[in-house]
């Protein structure tokens, strides 16, 4: 395994040329004596005029810029804002402006910064603000295309990018035990927002989603806290709400190469024509309501034999330790150590001809159904390559098969196309495929 750290979306050291760690109090109360003064004899205001100069540069920040788009492989942080959007414009000039203004924007929220410099008394602020005195908190912002941006329901090219669709942004069958709700679910857009702080992930949606006014709306949202895998080997594996360790066996940012096979799109691949998805990935979304009071029922052994692993140490109920390789062929007195129906069994790459994905989920609760019920559980994200072979034959075996199945509710699903990063300040999200659809993005 390379331990070696990933260059791409580490986080940015204070002493860099190019800090991006920069509280918003900090970046704009340096500037605050001249700016305040242009600011008012311009009948304008500066973000900052009023702040303390001398808080620290801090170095809580990753970079926008990059061949992959920050929030896959960076270090899964603890919360989250991701949002499913429909785009109103019918004009594709001005989904282009929009990818652009939303790149431009990304990486100053992800650096710490404020959206837009100053403005008028007259005018609403540029910033909506309740994040001006907190700093980048490891933000990062990711941005994916769901097959509606590309074709309508009648199957009609909506912007001319139809020809340029990739060809893993399929439509999910629909599984049995499927209880998706149409207002969660799918989205022309998505933007999933993550960060150590859930104000500084709020933030970022809510200015992007505003500087989308007129072109794009959000459709269903969703909040996060605890994240349910580690995606680095420095950070411990953290529990779902049914009290498991989940995410042992995830992939880890220190593995390249296994992120090269499970994770980024290979356009050599013959699978895989669009060219424009090369260093992209795709991001399978489900919300999965967990079925708390009747698994709390459950006796531990129950849990255990469903799960397949021990709740409190995480390993394999087949011995050892937490991130000891299960023995699925140990038979004890009825039958195999690890049940066959077991989570763990059905879900390992083994026994899924070598597949994995690269979770990146979170833990929600939205109060009560109104039967005194938590309304809460897991919100899946997993990156593939390619949802065609690294997601839906998973869905499909947990569905049909797997024991832990009679305690989930599946209520959304979404598909998404994540283009490949901004290589830097003169590009935009998804460049790529309006450079391959041949129109004009000067």
């Amino acid at each position: 395994m390379n331990t070696e750290p990933n260059p791409i979306h580490q986080p940015v050291s204070s002493s860099d040329e190019k800090t991006s760690g920069v509280s918003r109090r900090a970046v704009f109360g340096g500037v605050a004596g001249a700016a305040a003064l242009t600011g008012a004899v311009a009948g304008g205001y500066a973000w900052g005029n009023h702040q303390n100069s001398s808080e620290e540069t801090v170095s809580d920040s990753y970079e926008f810029w990059g061949e992959h788009q920050p929030g896959i492989d960076t270090p899964v942080q603890d919360r989250l804002h991701f949002v499913g959007l429909t785009v109103k414009t019918e004009k594709v000039e001005q989904l282009v402006k929009l990818f652009k203004d939303w790149s431009e924007a990304s990486a100053r929220l992800m650096s710490g910064q404020p959206v837009g410099e100053e403005t008028s008394y007259k005018a609403p602020p540029d910033d909506t603000g309740e994040a001006l005195d907190l700093s980048a908190s490891h933000l990062s912002i990711t941005f994916g295309l769901g097959r509606s941006l590309f074709v309508d329901e009648q199957g009609n090219d909506r912007f001319g990018l139809k020809d340029h669709m990739p060809e893993g942004l399929i439509d999910v069958p629909h599984m049995s035990g499927d209880m998706l709700e149409e207002a969660r679910s799918g989205g022309d857009l998505c933007i999933q927002a993550c960060a150590d702080d859930p104000q500084v992930a709020v933030h970022a949606i809510r200015n992007l989603v505003r500087i989308a006014s007129g072109r794009a709306v959000v459709k269903w949202s969703q909040l996060g806290f605890g994240r349910t895998s580690s995606t680095s080997t420095q950070q411990a594996t953290p529990r779902n709400l049914f009290g498991f360790k989940d995410g042992t066996a995830n992939l880890k940012t220190e593995e390249p190469e296994l992120l090269q096979e499970h994770v980024w799109v290979d356009t050599q691949d013959e699978k895989e024509p669009a060219q424009w998805m090369a260093s992209g990935s795709y991001c399978a979304v489900r919300r999965i309501r967990m079925m708390i009071e009747t698994w709390d029922r459950a006796p531990l052994r129950e849990q255990e034999d469903i799960v397949g692993r021990t709740k409190v140490s995480g390993a394999p109920l087949s011995g050892g330790g937490e991130f000891d390789a299960p023995q699925f062929d140990m038979q004890g007195k009825k039958g195999p150590i690890i049940p066959v129906d077991s989570h763990v069994r059905l879900m390992h790459p083994q026994m899924n001809g070598g597949v994995q994905m690269l979770r990146r989920g979170f833990n929600y609760t939205d109060g009560t159904d109104g039967l005194g019920h938590l309304d809460a559980g897991l919100f899946f994200i997993a990156y593939v390559r390619d949802p065609r072979t690294h997601f839906v034959p998973l869905l499909r075996t947990m569905m049909r098969s797997d024991a832990l199945s009679e305690y989930l509710r599946h209520t959304s699903n979404a598909l998404f196309a994540i283009p490949p990063g901004c290589k830097d300040e003169n590009d935009f999200i998804a460049s790529g495929l309006f450079k391959a659809a041949k129109i004009a993005i000067d």
